[in-house]
Formats: C-alpha cells, sequence, structure tokens
C-alpha cells in the first residue's frame, strides 16, 4: 500500500464543555481540533429562559484565511431560545455558502447541553438528576422515547 496522504489518515477530536456561572449565565464552549483546525466556539445562555445572550468563535487554526469570515454570522443566535426549532435555526444562520458546517455540526452538539442543565436545576444526587433529565427531554431522541425505568 502507498503512503497515505493527510485525508485517508485523519483524526478530528471534539468536546463539549458546559459551566454555570450564576442563576442568569452559563457557558457553554465546543472545541474542535484537527491537522487543520483549532476552533473554539462559545455561547452564553441564561440558564432560566435558555435564551442566547451572546456567541462567539476564535479559528485558532483554519484551513483558509476565510473561515474567520462567519464570525458575524453567529450574531443571529442571539435572542433566540433554545428549544423547538433550535436544529432549523443552526441551518439558518449557519448554512449555505457563508455559514460554516463545522460549526453548524458543533452548534448541534453543543446547544441542546443547556436543556440538561435546566432539567437538572437544583438536584445535587445523580441518579436522581438522570430520571429527572430523562423524564423532562422524553420523547426527544431515542434514548428518552420511554418513561423512566422503575428501580
Amino acid at each position: 500500500m502507498s503512503q497515505l496522504n493527510t485525508m485517508e489518515d485523519f483524526q478530528r477530536d471534539i468536546s463539549y464543555k458546559l459551566l454555570k456561572r450564576s442563576d442568569k449565565e452559563a457557558t457553554l464552549t465546543a472545541l474542535m481540533r484537527d491537522r487543520f483546525h483549532d476552533v473554539e466556539l462559545n455561547i452564553t445562555v441564561n440558564p432560566e429562559t435558555m435564551e442566547i445572550l451572546a456567541a462567539g468563535v476564535e479559528f485558532r487554526k483554519c484551513p483558509t484565511t476565510d473561515c474567520q469570515n462567519v464570525h458575524a454570522r453567529l450574531s443571529g443566535l442571539v435572542g433566540f431560545t433554545i428549544g423547538k426549532g433550535l436544529n432549523k435555526k443552526i441551518i439558518e444562520v449557519m448554512g449555505g455558502g457563508e455559514g460554516c458546517g463545522n460549526l453548524r455540526n458543533l452548534l448541534l452538539g453543543l446547544l441542546p447541553l443547556a436543556l440538561n442543565l435546566r432539567a437538572a436545576a437544583g438536584i445535587k444526587d445523580e441518579r436522581e438528576m438522570l430520571d429527572t433529565i430523562h423524564e423532562q427531554l422524553r420523547g426527544s431522541c431515542a434514548g428518552y422515547a420511554n418513561p423512566v425505568p422503575t428501580r
């Protein structure tokens, strides 16, 4: 076998972090790193209302200088309330030739974490927290299709 090119042997690492800073502010951070990218996406939300308060991205490494032009598009998320219509809003803001498929994918994985934060508010016991999240997100995906199993 001949030597592989950079896309034939490729790894991309994505991580998400959520940090509640106060009753009125939480920061959601997505990191994406690979051979061509080092991107940090930060979204600030109100954990009580789920309203997006701020959105920003830092391209520490990207394939072209044009990638950074997408930064202004993120402002289209500010004021949006995370919940019904989220996927449509992300596609509206980050779709098309002036959007960014990578940021769109990061947002699709990151923003629903805010719903978990709200569902788990005030709960300290992990099992109770998971059961509460399960019940509040029931019907939103295959993992939450059924009622919480009795233990």
